[in-house]
């Protein structure tokens, strides 16, 4: 198999819709038959199941995150406390050499989250721009290393905002993910589509929650209806799943939003909702993550063998974990934390900010350059 990044082809068309039996699903699934209405519900709702503690644990400022690890503190004390948790998640750039060592002789694959990890945070999310010094440097990692980008996003927004066809690209947390329409016999997966992309290239798509779609539409729309008198709150749809921004709402009103998101899903048991930094996401009941789309694509690359390849994945994001725990259960590579305060990972190593992220990458390309 021909493992070239220049083989990758990102931009996809949409395949012809698939029976349900191929894709692995059964048709005993059951979609709402009716819109479910506004319900005023019980504020116990969201705060006896934690969603509101998840909330507002979700992306803190620099001070809460000091206030809940440590008590009150002054600035010189949060850096010795964050100093004090990088002797546990050291920096990825003071262990490059470290990294590189166990890299000898194996195939390097790079994986990166998008929000956060390529881009900073920022309050609309349809300007999270990557600058021009990081997507050089995702481009030059390209170049030597297969790189994918796994993103909550959309795939075909992920796209738009990177715009490199040198990378793969996998979006709704794993759940849409492109890879090359290679030898698909070794793949012991069978929800893949043969495809082809805008230039007519033939690709497949892995998108294990395909039957989930029309679904997930319906939903956001009734969450866009829900919550339009929120101020602040954006409902992004990332196609098999949904996002419920709350950055921009008042404190005073993540109880609020939380309860109409809550009465929302209770008409949907087939969904469920997880929580990412300032934000609410809705997706299917499945058996998918951003770890399993790690290995899933390993598989199809033909890159699973751990003992002649290392991974490198960097995200920022609780949805990130799951992939940390893969590479560091199945002794498969790195995982590297982005994060500028201290918190529980199971990532090996951190970054402080995007910044740093860029100088990894480019240490990485500076490194394979210098042992062609």
């Amino acid at each position: 198999m021909d493992l070239s990044p220049a083989n990758a082809s990102p931009v996809l068309a949409d395949p012809v819709p698939m029976n349900q039996t191929r894709l692995g699903f059964h048709s005993s699934v059951v979609f709402p038959r009716s819109i479910p209405k506004k319900k005023s519900g019980k504020v116990d709702d969201v705060r006896s199941n934690g969603w509101l503690d998840a909330m507002q644990s979700s992306s803190p400022p620099r001070r809460r995150m000091v206030k809940d690890v440590g008590g009150e503190l002054d600035s010189d004390d949060s850096d010795r406390l964050y100093y004090s948790w990088k002797l546990k998640y050291p920096s990825a750039l003071k262990s490059f050499h470290h990294i590189i060592n166990r890299a000898n002789n194996k195939k390097i694959v790079i994986f990166l989250d998008y929000d956060g990890t390529l881009s900073p945070i920022v309050d609309d999310p349809n300007r999270a721009f990557m600058s021009v010094d990081m997507r050089s440097a995702v481009k030059g990692v390209a170049k030597y290393f297969p790189t994918a980008i796994i993103s909550g996003r959309s795939r075909d927004k992920v796209y738009e905002l990177v715009g490199l066809t040198e990378l793969f690209y996998a979006g709704s947390h794993g759940m849409d993910i492109m890879f090359p329409a290679k030898d698909t016999m070794s793949i012991n997966h069978t929800h893949y589509i043969r495809s082809t992309d805008k230039k007519g290239k033939e690709v497949n798509l892995f998108q294990p929650a395909r039957e989930f779609i029309p679904m997930i539409n319906k939903v956001f729309r009734i969450l866009v209806d829900v919550t339009k008198d929120i101020q602040g709150a954006f409902v992004e749809n990332h196609k098999f799943c949904t996002a419920v921004h709350y950055r921009n709402v008042d404190d005073k009103n993540w109880l609020l939003i939380a309860q109409r998101v809550h009465d929302v899903l209770k008409d949907y048991p087939c969904l469920r909702l997880t929580h990412g930094r300032k934000v609410l996401e809705v997706r299917p009941v499945i058996d998918w993550d951003k770890g399993k789309a790690v290995e899933f694509l390993l598989q199809s690359l033909g890159l699973s063998n751990s003992d002649n390849v290392l991974a490198i994945y960097i995200g920022d994001d609780r949805t990130d974990e799951d992939a940390f725990k893969v590479l560091r259960e199945g002794n498969h590579g790195y995982g590297i934390l982005v994060s500028s305060v201290p918190k529980e990972s199971k990532a090996f190593l951190s970054l402080r900010d995007t910044l740093e992220v860029k100088d990894f990458l480019k240490s990485l390309v500076s490194w394979k350059e210098q042992h062609k």
